[in-house]
């Protein structure tokens, strides 16, 4: 009996694998034809969502409109999920496992610059300071591609083995704390439980240009604010206080030494940024204090500690020098979103298939933080994070403003890969279950 098994098994695999291609080609197929039909909708549902955004913790609008789309769509949907977060849950027409798909709803605090038809001319005040609102990382084409995704694989739940469930997450931009974590402990992962995370971002790169890695992807991200408390008096007299101002700004140039000189970035790279720097109201008034605060990007746990040692060492001591204080706090955000080697592997055929010849490539590790990564380390088996250029074709995307920039631009051209991406990664993950 064991000897005919093995002389038969081969032929058998060699009639299976033909038939397996096949399948895989159809449903390919299928999710690009119905992409390609969605693709004026999907892009009147992003314009919508630019025109009008939201910052974080305050996407009210884009939730309801989300959930509505995905009511319409016959599926489970749950509002209010650790904050404004929304979940859809589609139960496929066969047996299987469970799969999310992840997009953040929220905007920044940036006056847009693109000269578009659907630009945005929504105003806030954020930190004290009257400024605009708008999708400068893209988060608008995340929630469209997403809607779109959802609604192809709706349409073919009868071809679904198991069941996609939809996280739309508020608050990507608010670290330390985020929205993926309030949406984990508010349940978003559980009942169903999802077993491996995948998700998307758009950038500025080659149009429809799809790049994935397995491994870190995305840095750990930490805030840090240094306060320097000197000594008030007047502009004209500097010998009679302590000027915070100067005593700053040796601050601000003393910590740029801690990458460039007292780590080893053999190991990885790392980045520390002062983004604001305010003291002081007239011209003649040298204040009492100042205060700064920044960024600091590792992909090493050492190095991340070592760099919140030096950082505080570096600003106390100078500050010190100059009969100065200096306070310094560092709250620790996101960490290092890490994707799944393996799951990396089985799910690059799909990703080539969705990006098209010449359009797939190795990333390389991206400096910029992502709360992504909470949602594949709490996922049993975690995530896929995917990178989508969306330079628009008339403009050089090596030179193109990039995500947080008021010139930031993508092209609604990008969208139908987009969810081809999304529901194709579902789909093969769906159809071939787990990865050891």
């Amino acid at each position: 009996m064991r000897s005919s098994f093995r002389r038969i098994a081969p032929l058998a695999l060699a009639l299976l694998l033909p038939t397996t291609a096949r399948a895989q080609d159809a449903l390919t197929a299928e999710i690009e034809r119905r992409a390609t039909a969605l693709a004026a909708t999907v892009a009147e549902w992003r314009h919508d969502i630019h025109q009008h955004p939201e910052l974080s913790n305050q996407e009210t609008r884009t939730a309801a409109l989300v959930a509505a789309h995905l009511r319409k769509l016959g599926l489970e949907v749950r509002t209010g999920v650790g904050g404004n977060g929304v979940v859809g849950i589609l139960r496929g027409g066969k047996p299987g496992t469970v799969v999310g798909l992840r997009a953040e709803m929220d905007a920044l605090p940036v006056a847009e610059q693109v000269d578009l038809p659907f630009k945005s001319t929504v105003r806030t005040n954020y930190n004290g300071v009257e400024t605009g609102v708008m999708h400068a990382c893209g988060h608008d084409m995340h929630v469209a591609i997403l809607m779109g995704t959802a609604e192809i694989l709706s349409n073919m739940r009868a071809q679904v083995p198991g069941t996609v469930v939809f996280l739309f997450q508020p608050a990507e931009e608010a670290p330390p704390l985020g929205g993926a974590r309030p949406m984990i402990d508010a349940g978003a992962l559980t009942n169903p439980a999802v077993e491996a995370v995948f998700g998307l971002h758009v950038g500025a790169g080659k149009l429809g240009e799809v790049a994935v890695r397995g491994g870190g992807i995305t840095a750990a991200s930490d805030q840090f604010r240094i306060v320097v408390h000197g000594k008030q008096t007047h502009g004209a007299f500097p010998a009679g206080g302590i000027d915070p101002i100067v005593i700053g700004a040796q601050i601000v140039m003393g910590i740029q030494t801690i990458v460039s000189r007292q780590i080893n970035l053999s190991t990885a790279p790392a980045v520390v940024t002062v983004g604001a720097f305010q003291g002081g109201l007239r011209e003649n008034i040298i204040p009492d204090s100042v205060w700064m605060i920044g960024t600091i990007r590792t992909y090493d746990e050492p190095m991340r500690k070592a760099i919140h040692e030096r950082l505080a060492r570096t600003a106390e001591s100078i500050a010190q020098g100059s009969g100065a204080t200096a306070t310094v706090t560092v709250t620790r955000g996101y960490d290092v979103t890490v994707n799944n080697a393996d799951l990396v592997a089985r799910l690059t055929p799909t990703l080539q298939r969705a990006a098209g010849a010449g359009l797939f490539r190795v990333s390389d590790p991206s400096s910029a933080g992502e709360d992504f990564g909470r949602f594949a380390a709490a996922a049993p088996r975690g995530g896929v994070f995917v990178s989508l250029g969306v330079t628009p074709a008339n403009k050089d995307w090596k030179t193109a403003a990039s995500n947080h920039s008021p010139l930031f631009e993508g092209d609604d051209a990008a969208l139908p890969t987009g969810m081809r991406v999304m529901a194709g990664m579902a789909l093969e993950y769906l159809r071939f279950g787990r990865v050891q």
